[in-house]
């Protein structure tokens, strides 16, 4: 890794906080810009005031996750002006890594035009599996705040049995639920088995769903229609966990009456130092190589 790696650190949440943090306590140059309200960087990050003074002089770019809502500006909630992403393109230097979270073609169009390079940390398997620690904890959390019964003891349905899934059944299955996991693969049957789950084949899942407390989706594809919904148990918990478009017709769970929560960003939610610190180490393992 190159020892005089500066970073500048733009927008984002309480992770994009932490990140800012965690690198400086490393002993590298950071600044920061779009933090100028309701949060608080500590001492050895220098606070600007305009991304274009931050980028300026960078080695690497780091923008949140996900790196814009709109396209124009960078995602900045703490941020009292917006921050747009010309900024950061017209002043990213030839070579200097700009990364960020869910990153749209238009940044890989704008790395050609300005010669900066460009990578979505998002994308790399260190990032997905770790974060999947905090996401699925964070499902726990939401299930005890909002269910009247414990997981102890209760019937629980898993849809999916991806990254986060494989971790939230064996949060819940070490909370004593009774945990039950849809998947298609044969291969995932065979492991949701060996978690010491119970198994069933996708097409099942409308039979399985009587009975259950709560209800956790994973998968980013319409599972829950209105068809669907209307096999849940009057009270059921339906959380879903999945990244857009998400999993549940939301407009129909709430003709239903169904109790449907969409859990989305859950790292930065509920462990925003452990979420930073992710970020922090896939980043340095993108320079180191």
């Amino acid at each position: 890794m190159p020892d005089k790696t500066a970073f500048a650190v733009i927008g984002g949440d309480l992770r994009q906080a932490y990140l800012a943090g965690l690198l400086a306590k490393d002993g590298f140059d950071v600044r920061a810009a779009g933090f100028d309200r309701d949060a608080e960087l500590p001492d050895t990050v220098t606070k600007v005031s305009s991304a274009r003074e931050a980028v300026g002089g960078a080695s690497c770019i780091v923008l949140p996750l996900p790196y814009t809502l709109d396209g124009a500006t960078v995602n900045a909630p703490f941020s009292r002006a917006p921050v747009p992403l010309e900024d950061v393109w017209t002043n990213a230097g030839k070579n200097s890594l700009v990364t960020g979270g869910r990153l749209s073609q238009s940044v890989y169009d704008k790395a050609d035009e300005y010669g900066f390079r460009a990578a979505d940390y998002y994308k790399r398997e260190e990032l997905t599996v770790l974060n999947a620690i905090p996401t699925a904890e964070g499902a726990v959390q939401i299930a005890m705040e909002e269910l009247p019964v414990t997981i102890h003891g209760s019937r629980m349905l898993e849809a999916g049995f991806g990254r986060i899934a494989k971790m939230h059944c064996r949060d819940l299955s070490a909370l004593g639920a009774d945990v039950i996991c849809c998947a298609r693969k044969y291969s995932d049957l065979a492991w949701i088995k060996a978690y010491g789950c119970r198994p069933a084949a996708f097409a099942s899942l409308p039979g399985e769903l009587p009975g259950c407390a709560a209800v956790f989706n994973t998968v980013p594809a319409l599972v829950f229609d209105e068809k669907t919904l209307s096999r849940l148990d009057r009270g059921c918990l339906l959380i879903d966990l999945a990244s857009k478009p998400g999993g549940v017709d939301l407009e129909a769970a709430g003709r239903l009456g169904v109790r449907a929560i969409w859990a989305l960003s859950l790292p930065g939610k509920v462990a925003p130092m452990t979420s930073g610190a992710i970020i922090r180490d896939t980043i340095l393992n993108m320079i180191d190589g």
